[in-house]
């Protein structure tokens, strides 16, 4: 159960702009991460700004960016994020197979050198925080810079999201 209650407008009108645009940027839903970020309406503004240049407004393939947050939810047993991204990663081209095997990523034929170096970083970036070199070298040999920003963007955004979550247990949707 949530530590914090969900909000929505139809509690506070006052919070109609705010959700609508929410709603708008996310495919009509208000989902109960919004609906916990409500309670503080400039860090939900934030946090929609941030998310929305992160998941739709950079040049960074959605296949690594998917890949990069599942496994940034595996990681964190983040469990709410890693379900919400399942149907962007399916979209993305991430096949069942390469799903199954994500945990195992390094064991596994389904991922290409460039799935394998944003893995990695993911990992290093999760797990370390700091990125040795050698894991580095991958990741520059094959993103240009701005994908390099976006994918250290995406890694960073979502570990932030995933402790958000886990933090006050927020309900999955339905």
């Amino acid at each position: 159960m949530a530590r914090v209650t969900n909000l929505d407008d139809s509690q506070d009108p006052q919070l109609r702009p705010l959700a609508d645009a929410i709603r708008a940027q996310r495919g009509g839903q208000l989902l109960n991460l919004y609906k916990v970020l409500l309670h503080s309406p400039e860090l939900a503004q934030g946090w929609l700004a941030l998310f929305t240049a992160i998941r739709s407004q950079g040049q960074l393939s959605a296949r690594y960016r998917e890949l990069a947050i599942l496994r940034v939810a595996q990681l964190n047993r983040a469990d709410y994020e890693y379900v919400q991204h399942l149907p962007f990663a399916r979209a993305a081209g991430v096949d069942e197979a390469a799903l199954a095997a994500l945990e195992h990523w390094r064991d596994s034929a389904c991922f290409s050198q460039a799935d394998r170096a944003v893995l990695g970083y993911t990992e290093a970036m999760t797990r370390d925080i700091q990125v040795a070199d050698a894991l580095f070298a991958p990741v520059q040999a094959a993103f240009s810079q701005r994908e390099i920003v976006e994918l250290t963007a995406t890694i960073a955004g979502y570990n932030l999201i995933s402790r958000f979550l886990e933090a006050l247990q927020v309900d999955h949707e339905g």
